[in-house]
């Protein structure tokens, strides 16, 4: 797969518009190596100064959990379905349309299994290469 050149969306002065669905998503499975893992993501660096700032999508259908932890301040807006996650110490939450989630730095979230949901997100951190859209 090849990865578009890493820019940024404040590059050049204008609007960015990202219609629904025209971002090709990148399947979870094949980026952290979970067997069964039916999730999708791309995220786009919409800044990559000393503040740097990402954007995202991501899907997550029923499949596998899988464990994820958050180097940096991130919040996702479940747009549709929802999203169940636990804490380490067993704390269930269930995210559904419009609800806001925020992860604090250093944090380990468990994604359930029983996940059926989307959100878009903003992380202040620099865009990741592996979750780039697809070309």
């Amino acid at each position: 797969m090849e990865k578009q050149h890493m820019t940024t969306l404040t590059d050049k002065p204008g609007i960015s518009l990202f219609k629904a669905g025209s971002l090709k998503l990148n399947e979870l499975n094949e980026i952290i190596k979970i067997e069964g893992l039916r999730s999708q993501m791309a995220e786009v660096a919409v800044t990559n100064n000393s503040n740097a700032l990402t954007i995202g999508h991501f899907i997550m259908q029923p499949g596998v959990e899988f464990e994820y932890i958050y180097d940096s301040v991130e919040y996702k807006v479940v747009t549709k379905g929802k999203i169940i996650m636990r804490d380490q110490q067993g704390n269930k939450y269930v995210a559904e349309v419009g609800d806001v989630i925020i992860f604090s730095p250093d944090v380990t979230v468990i994604f359930d299994a029983e996940s059926d949901g989307e959100a878009v997100y903003t992380a202040h951190r620099k865009a990741a290469a592996e979750f780039a859209p697809q070309a």
